[in-house]
C-alpha cells in the first residue's frame, strides 16, 4: 500500500497543497476504457490525490515509516523531528547531516534507518538529485537517482512519483495492495500474475497512477495523502 502517511497538523500556507490538473480527464479516459474503471470511480465522488510538502522532508518520512506501524511511525518521526530542530513540514537536509548515528538512534531509530536518512540527507546536500530538474525528468531518470540512495528503492521510489510530484502513468508492480485491488476488482478474487496485472494496466496508460489510486481506495477507503 502507500507511503506510511505522518498524521499532523494541517501544513501552513507557505507549503504547496496541490491536486493533478490532469485528475477529471484521467477519470473520463478510464471510465471510457475500462468498465471497472467505469463502475469504481463514482463511488469516491470528488476525492482527489493531493500533494504538499517538499521533497526532502516526503523522503525522510518514508524512511521513518518503513516496516513499522502507522502509530510508531508518527511517535519515531516527532522524536525525530524533535532531535534535529525541524518542523513535521518541512526539514532541512543540513539540520539531518549535523546529527550523528548515536544522536539519531536515541530518537527512536535504528541504526541502519539513521544511516539512511544521513544518506538522504547527504545526497540533497551535494546535489546529487537534481530536484530543480525533476519536472523536466522522465520518470525512470528520477527513479536511478532516487534508489541511489541508501534505504530507497523503486517501490519508495514510485510511490514519491505518485504521491509527491503526481506523475500520471506510474504503475507499482511491487505493490501488493495494487495486485490485491486488481485480483478482487477483476478476477473475482483469484490470484493475479504480474502479466494478467500488466495486461490490465495498459488500458489505464496514460494515466495508471490515478486507476492505481483508485483501486487502493477500494481496498481501504480513506483519503490518501502523502504529505
Amino acid at each position: 500500500m502507500p507511503l506510511t502517511p505522518i498524521a499532523g497538523a494541517v501544513p501552513p500556507a507557505c507549503l504547496l497543497v496541490a491536486t493533478p490538473d490532469y485528475w477529471d480527464d484521467a477519470c473520463r479516459h478510464l471510465s471510457r476504457r475500462d468498465r471497472v474503471m467505469k463502475k469504481l470511480i463514482p463511488r469516491f465522488g470528488e476525492a482527489r490525490l493531493k500533494s504538499q510538502g517538499d521533497a526532502f522532508t516526503t523522503l525522510a518520512r518514508s524512511i521513518v515509516g518503513q516496516q513499522i506501524s502507522v502509530k510508531a511511525a508518527q511517535s519515531v518521526w516527532g522524536r525525530f523531528i524533535q532531535a534535529v530542530g525541524g518542523s513535521h513540514e518541512q526539514l532541512r537536509p543540513a539540520d539531518v547531516q549535523a546529527m550523528t548515528v548515536p544522536g539519531l538512534r536515541e530518537a527512536g531509530l535504528s541504526a541502519r534507518k539513521s544511516e539512511y536518512l544521513l544518506d538522504l540527507a547527504r545526497h540533497f546536500h551535494d546535489r546529487q538529485v537534481h530536484v530543480d530538474q525533476w519536472q523536466q525528468m522522465d520518470d525512470e531518470a528520477i527513479v536511478a537517482e532516487l534508489v541511489a540512495i541508501r534505504g530507497i528503492g523503486r517501490w519508495t521510489a514510485e510511490m514519491f512519483l505518485i504521491f509527491h510530484l503526481m506523475r500520471p502513468n506510474i504503475m507499482p508492480m511491487d505493490d501488493l495492495g495494487l495486485i490485491k485491488g486488481i485480483s478482487v476488482n477483476y478476477f473475482s478474487g483469484e490470484p493475479v500474475s504480474r502479466a494478467e496485472a500488466r495486461e490490465v494496466g495498459e488500458a489505464w496508460a496514460p494515466f495508471r497512477s490515478v486507476a492505481t489510486w483508485y483501486i487502493w481506495r477500494s481496498l481501504e477507503p480513506i483519503p490518501l495523502e502523502q504529505g
